[in-house]
């Protein structure tokens, strides 16, 4: 009997179906430069962590990205303690060991990482090949094949919301920062930026969806990160927020911002309401987007490789 095979049996058998599917917005596009971003995510594998680092290996190879970013809550429950924590092994490099995620990764701070030692996060990027963070807060500058650029900002949120600085167990570890120069440094850098795209990245959402008409407990947003940081992102031209913090995958629109929740990276949330975003997904998985001068395009994955949203952004 003669069978036949669909190209998705095609694809099964020479070992890469687990990519697909891939809408034909995300044909490779030599001149686009991509990355990827998970948050939420160090649980020794746990809770569907080690299935989304391998939908994130490859995705990465599929569409060659350049670099990760993770928004924060990097290890639970407690952050690691130093650079050589047991939890740099169990929850990162033998998780993300694919080869196509050993590139640069791009990381903020969540809260969970100040109830251990942020400084080893700082102390770990001084030897590590890929894990970058050089300060609390920072700037990187990336250049796409076609010549477009493309800013990321890397805030450390935690600090910036007062209720933390009044937090029995992680007030000594907030003490001595200064959230106002932050927000200054973060001004006067968006206002030098000369990028064609900017990124900011954040652990806390600033908007996201309300919880208000549900009546259930939940993140849902920052009056404190609206009221510093919301205007310079619309006096600036920011084009995209990437935060973490819900666990859940959810993208919201105000004016001409989009904020991406990507904080999916290991355990969910129980629910997930949309009232006031426009998509909602409480499956584990991360995010991938490409940059190039017309678009930037956020393609939203879970842990078993089905693209669940793709959201282009217009230059």
């Amino acid at each position: 009997m003669t069978q036949t095979f669909s190209r998705r049996r095609a694809l099964q058998l020479m070992g890469v179906a687990a990519v697909l599917p891939f809408s034909r917005a995300w044909a490779a596009d030599g001149d686009a430069l991509t990355f990827l971003a998970v948050g939420d995510w160090g649980r020794d594998g746990a809770d569907r962590q080690s299935e989304v680092a391998e939908q994130m290996g490859l995705t990465a190879r599929a569409v060659r990205a350049r670099f990760v970013i993770s928004v924060g809550d990097n290890f639970y429950e407690k952050g690691v303690e130093s650079a050589t924590d047991p939890k740099w092994k169990t929850s990162f490099e033998d998780v993300y060991a694919a080869p196509s995620l050993q590139v640069p990764w791009y990381v903020a701070l969540g809260n969970h990482d100040y109830y251990g030692t942020p400084e080893a996060q700082l102390d770990y990027a001084k030897t590590s090949p890929r894990w970058r963070m050089p300060r609390r807060y920072y700037s990187r500058r990336e250049t796409a094949p076609d010549g477009s650029s493309l800013e990321l900002f890397v805030l450390d949120t935690t600090p910036l919301i007062p209720d933390y600085l009044a937090h029995k167990g992680l007030a000594p570890k907030l003490a001595g920062l200064d959230p106002d120069g932050q927000v200054a440094w973060f001004a006067a850098a968006l206002a030098a930026s000369t990028a064609d795209w900017k990124v900011v990245v954040g652990h806390h959402p600033i908007w996201a969806g309300d919880n208000s008409e549900s009546g259930k407990e939940g993140h849902w947003g920052s009056p404190d990160l609206v009221a510093k940081l919301d205007p310079l992102l619309k006096r600036h031209g920011v084009h995209l927020y990437l935060n973490g913090h819900d666990h859940e995958l959810q993208h919201t629109v105000r004016g001409a911002n989009h904020y991406v929740c990507t904080g999916a990276g290991s355990q969910m949330e129980p629910f997930c309401d949309t009232v006031g975003a426009d998509f909602c997904s409480l499956q584990s998985g991360f995010i991938a987007c490409s940059v190039s001068r017309q678009t930037l395009r956020v393609a939203y994955r879970d842990w078993q490789g089905n693209e669940l949203r793709v959201v282009d952004i217009p230059a």
